[in-house]
């Protein structure tokens, strides 16, 4: 099934460029281009567009305003934003938009093919340089250290996932329903968890998960 494309750059240079990589591939037709958000309002009434390729810098009406109008009055379409920034702020603030994807400029044809098919199936896409760039600074980040688990003691991610419901006040009964386990096995882990950190009791256990940056 073709996949139609409305392409918005105000670069005419650009634009053919990023035209050629698309059409090079027979799944994908463009069928309109656009130098701003307000030429891609008035031509989507004009034939039918399953993705608008847009970029963020644009005169008049620009890819976020695009975005936020699109996605009010044609939420079935969907939008991909092209930009030069990479930014988490700007990244942030297209899928807080509802964006459904974000490529930087410098991307590769495969990959702007591949993200332009994988929206069309329902999904989002980050480009690959942003998501690593993005987890690169989650790494590097206060909240990411002060998140890991500062002790010597190795737990399994199953005994964090019960400390944590420990602490949110669930039952054995309850934790067995949420996480599809017998009772028996969540007392077993429960165990495991006051036998490794010394506990008492579960009000110890929770002290010690407090403690220890174990409990969100």
């Amino acid at each position: 099934m073709m996949i139609r494309i409305l392409l918005a750059e105000d670069h005419n240079i650009v634009r053919n460029g990023i035209k050629m990589l698309l059409e090079a591939d027979e799944q994908i037709k463009v069928v309109g281009e656009a130098v701003n958000g307000l030429e891609v309002m008035k031509q989507i009434a004009a034939h039918p567009i399953d993705i608008i390729l847009a970029d963020i810098n644009m005169p008049e009406m620009d890819g976020m305003q695009l975005l936020r109008e699109l996605k009010s009055k044609y939420p079935e379409i969907k939008v991909v934003l092209l930009s030069m920034h990479d930014h988490e702020k700007y990244v942030m603030e297209a899928f807080k938009n509802n964006a459904d994807g974000y490529l930087l400029k410098n991307i590769g044809a495969d990959e702007l093919i591949f993200a332009v098919k994988f929206v069309n199936q329902g999904r989002k896409y980050l480009c690959s340089e942003l998501t690593m760039l993005l987890m690169d600074n989650l790494l590097k980040s206060k909240q990411y250290l002060m998140a890991m688990p500062d002790n010597e003691i190795d737990f399994s991610l199953r005994e964090l996932e019960i400390l944590q419901l420990i602490a949110e006040g669930l039952t054995n009964l309850e934790m067995s329903e949420k996480l599809f386990l017998s009772k028996r096995t969540i007392e077993g882990h429960r165990q495991s968890l006051l036998d490794k950190t010394g506990s008492k009791n579960s009000a110890a256990l929770i002290r010690y998960g407090v403690l220890h940056g174990l409990i969100q």
